[in-house]
């Protein structure tokens, strides 16, 4: 999970900082006994790949976009920080009734699809891009094993944006397939973009909807690496998909969504086009664990 916005980062950056410098010194002491809008240059490599697909009639379990109102946002994220609890993670509060329909329009970073298709290019991690994500040299994957994507969404306001990720180069051509499927089934994204290395450190708000891939940090209260550290790891709409351990829950305000029963657009459910598409790219789906329940979680290694 990742971000100030979502559960990655919510739960303290100070502990994330220091469990990376932990892990670092670990692997240095081992070799020794043996994400403006982001269109920067990159470093010169293999050619862009852009692919189009027309969108389709939505389908399955998850609920398409629906248009909504267009008006001033009913809730500012992010603007809020929430108390802390003495393991660094913000007060599990009750949601609040502004976000218990969640439906809140996407700003766009990057300019959207212009002919109602999906669109997807795969890149070389350009170097502005590079410096404003969590990626630094003592991460498990090297920077030029990253890919850049850009990649057309459905916002929860009915309309075509385009969102931005990095991920692991070998998962690149199976992430854009799976999120053209997201698109040809209109299912609903609040926002997709690269976690900045400043969310790691901000105070938790409890209300991030981000879907993201790559985050440099370890798993969860553990000292090795997760699977976002590697690109191979996405979240999906966390505050409509929270995690769940014991009496922890994240995003920390998005206890409303703990009723699978109670669907909204935007959800992830079994059978649904949305877990669909990753399980059949051999994604591992967190929804379907005992302890914890990581709805959001899809995993491209089982973890």
């Amino acid at each position: 999970m990742c971000t100030s916005d979502d559960r990655l980062c919510e739960a303290g950056g100070v502990r994330v900082r220091a469990a990376i410098a932990l892990l670092a010194v670990a692997t240095t002491v081992a070799a020794g006994c043996t994400d403006t809008p982001p269109h920067a240059t990159g470093p010169s490599a293999s050619p862009t790949v852009t692919t189009t697909t027309p969108t389709a009639t939505p389908a399955g379990a998850d609920s398409p976009a629906t248009p909504a109102p267009s008006s001033t946002p009913s809730w500012r994220v992010g603007a809020r920080a929430l108390p802390l609890r003495p393991d660094g993670y913000g007060e599990m509060l009750p949601t609040p009734p502004e976000l218990v329909e969640r439906s809140l329009p996407t700003e766009d970073l990057l300019p959207p699809p212009r002919d109602g298709r999906y669109a997807a290019t795969v890149d070389p991690v350009p170097a502005e891009v590079l410096r404003r994500s969590t990626w630094q040299p003592d991460c498990p994957v090297a920077a030029g094993d990253l890919r850049y994507l850009t990649m057309s969404f459905w916002g929860f306001d009915g309309r075509a944006h385009t969102g931005e990720m990095l991920v692991n180069a070998s998962a690149a051509e199976a992430v854009t397939g799976i999120f053209g499927r997201l698109f040809a089934a209109r299912f609903p994204l609040e926002e997709m973009r690269v976690t900045r290395a400043d969310e790691l450190d901000a105070a938790p708000t409890g209300d991030g909807n981000n879907t993201t891939a790559f985050v440099c940090r370890p798993i969860r209260g553990k000292s090795n690496w997760s699977a976002h550290a590697h690109g191979l790891a996405i979240d999906v709409n966390p505050f409509c998909n929270p995690y769940r351990s014991g009496d922890v829950v994240l995003p920390e305000l998005a206890s409303a969504y703990l009723d699978r029963s109670r669907v909204r657009p935007g959800m992830l459910l079994a059978g649904g086009p949305a877990v669909s598409a990753f399980r059949s790219a051999g994604w591992t789906w967190g929804g379907t664990w005992s302890d914890p329940v990581d709805t959001m979680h899809f995993s491209a290694t089982g973890q």
